[in-house]
Order: C-alpha cells, then sequence, then structure tokens
C-alpha cells in the first residue's frame, strides 16, 4: 500500500450499526482459505476495526488488539493469542508513522503474508505526499497505484518487514501519526480497505465499494460540521496538552498555541522543563486560550497543571481519547467530538 493510493475517488455514504470489537475475538480462519469466505481483518486498534466493519459489513470477521481506552497504543504489549490473529488475517491495518510499533513486531514474528494497509501514509502531512492536492478526489484508480499494492503483498512475504526504513515503522520525525484525528484521510483509508477487500473477494467488490461510498458520505457530514465550526471560531487559540487532535482542530479553523516542547514531552511521557511550563501557564493567565484539550488516556502532574490554570481562568476543558469509547462508531465519535468542541468555544 503507497501513498498513490490517495487519488482513489471519494466515495459517498452509509451508516452502519454499532459494532463492538473483542480483542481477539474468536479463531480467524487461516489466510487464503478458500473453504470460509469470510475475510479475517485485524486491525492495530479499535478505531480502524471499527471502519474496517463499515466496509466489509457481514463479509468480514475484525479483530482488533487495542480495545480499550485503558490501554496505550504507544506502550502496549501485545500477546501470544495477537501474534496468532496476525498470522491468521488476509487483511492488516495499521496506523503507522511510529504510533503503534506493536503491530509491526507481530508482522515480523508471524512471517503473514497478508497485504498491510498503513494509514498515515494517505495523510497530506506525509513526507511522500508533500505537495499533494488534496482536493484532487476525482481521480480514477491508475495501473501504478493497484501494480505498487500487488508489490506490496509480495514483499512481505519476502520479509520485507524486517527493514524498518522501508515500512516507516518508527517515528517519523516532524509527523502527527494521529492520523484518524484527520476525517479527510480516514475517507481515503476507507477507500483503499474496499479495494484490498475487492482485491482479495472479487465477486464481493462492489458490495464493499458500496459500503465504502456510505461511510464515506457520513466522513463528509463530519467535514461539513467542521466548516460551520470554522466559519463561527476561526483563527481562535486553543491549547492541546498532547497533539491527538491536532488535525480535527485544524480542519476546525483554530489556532493551537501550545509550546511543542509541552507536548511533546507529555506525548513521551517525560517531565515538561520547568521554562515550558511557565510559558504555557502564561498562555492561559492571558486570556486568549478559548478551550484546553487533554488525552483523557494519559496524564501527569503537568497536564493536571494545565486543567486546574484552565479552570481557575474560566478556560472549558474538554478531553478527546485515542481509541473508540465503547458503544461508539467512528462517525458518531468524531461527531461528538467536534460537538464537545463547538459547544466549548460556545460557553
Amino acid at each position: 500500500m503507497t501513498a498513490k493510493r490517495r487519488s482513489l475517488t471519494l466515495l459517498g455514504l452509509a451508516a452502519a450499526s454499532v459494532v463492538t470489537l473483542a480483542g481477539c475475538a474468536g479463531t480467524p480462519a487461516p489466510a487464503g482459505d478458500s473453504t470460509d469466505a469470510t475475510l479475517t481483518v485485524v486491525a492495530s486498534t479499535n478505531v480502524y476495526g471499527q471502519i474496517a466493519q463499515e466496509v466489509g459489513g457481514d463479509l468480514v470477521e475484525v479483530t482488533a488488539i487495542v480495545t480499550s481506552d485503558s490501554q496505550d497504543p504507544h506502550s502496549f504489549e501485545p500477546s501470544a493469542r495477537d501474534q496468532l490473529a496476525v498470522a491468521d488475517a488476509d487483511l492488516i491495518i495499521e496506523n503507522g508513522g511510529g504510533y503503534d510499533a506493536y503491530i509491526d513486531a507481530l508482522i515480523e514474528a508471524s512471517g503473514t503474508e497478508a497485504p498491510v494497509l498503513t494509514a498515515a501514509e494517505f495523510s497530506h502531512d506525509w513526507p511522500e505526499n508533500e505537495g499533494h492536492d488534496d482536493e484532487s478526489t476525482d481521480a480514477e484508480p491508475d495501473a501504478t497505484a493497484t501494480e505498487e499494492s500487488d508489490e506490496h503483498a509480495d514483499e512481505v512475504g519476502e520479509d520485507a518487514h524486517a527493514d524498518e526504513d522501508e515500512h516507516e515503522h518508527e517515528h517519523v520525525e516532524g509527523f502527527n501519526e494521529h492520523v484518524w484525528y484527520d476525517p479527510h484521510t480516514i475517507a481515503y483509508v476507507a477507500e483503499a480497505i474496499a479495494e484490498e477487500l475487492g482485491e482479495l473477494s472479487p465477486a464481493d467488490a462492489a458490495t464493499f465499494t458500496a459500503n465504502a461510498e456510505a461511510f464515506v458520505a457520513e466522513v463528509e457530514d463530519l467535514e461539513a460540521s467542521l466548516d460551520e465550526l470554522a466559519s463561527a471560531h476561526e483563527g481562535e487559540s486553543v491549547f492541546i496538552t498532547e497533539p491527538v487532535p491536532v488535525y480535527l482542530v485544524a480542519a476546525a479553523g483554530l489556532e493551537n498555541v501550545t509550546p511543542d516542547a509541552f507536548s511533546e514531552a507529555v506525548e513521551e511521557g517525560q517531565d515538561v522543563a520547568p521554562a515550558t511550563l511557565l510559558e504555557s501557564l502564561g498562555l492561559l493567565e492571558s486570556g486568549d486560550v478559548r478551550v484546553v484539550i487533554t488525552n483523557s488516556q494519559t496524564g501527569g502532574a503537568e497536564t493536571g497543571q494545565i486543567v486546574d490554570a484552565a479552570e481557575a481562568a474560566g478556560i472549558p476543558v474538554i478531553a478527546f481519547s485515542e481509541t473508540l469509547p465503547e458503544g461508539q462508531t467512528y462517525i458518531s465519535w468524531m461527531q461528538a467530538n467536534i460537538e464537545a468542541l463547538s459547544a466549548a468555544l460556545d460557553a
């Protein structure tokens, strides 16, 4: 899977039911088992697992490795059962960019020959996509993209996973890997999932495409909500303790004023330098910051100080999570985040 897949046509929409994904639900059929029409998909987190379920419907069995908000994907330790799920998968979906390195370790250890779809490669910020026209979504898939996808699957069978640089397993300097908070990127990911599933089961390709069309139309509704938010609050300042929702904030036309040194230290579990903390507290005291956004799954002493200072200054504080909350779809989750952001800005 390459970034060139981003030239796929943005397809249209359909609502799907809430899907509960088990960490390793059931025992997936072996990859390539022609006696079972159900395709097995393994996703690094329940975010991508739910999207895969939307696209695949009843024709896929999805296993998500990280499913709980008590699990930090950055430091997650997979089990032998997780490795078995990866080994038996027909399709593997990862975030990439260094976010979910555990899935790369499982791929390498399992020796799987399944195609691997890397969501980060569909981001307009991905290094190889520099200069890509995000609005050019009406181009048909080209032969090069299809050929490179096939080449990727062949490389997996040749133990290409052992090459860290080739598959971008490690953190990419300057790249925000939290791409699932960018609805536009996720639209491309859904299309790519449909294409991969269609290649695995050509007889069902039309169904996968229709399901992706349905999902993407709902993504477009999210983007419309973000446009409305931008119309009302464009240029207003927000403070984000970790860079998790930065893409969503940018799509809403808001300015992230958090010092990079603060958010990077919190994300990496390090102490925030005193000077950086003082600078951050000064931003809250200035009266320019409209909302503080935290990560509901992680925190620390410095984050607590920021929250206390915000509350003392009367600044609304909201929390976003990294994994899909129980009972939510990707669409309902992102819409709830947008509504929470809108409500905080209007407070």
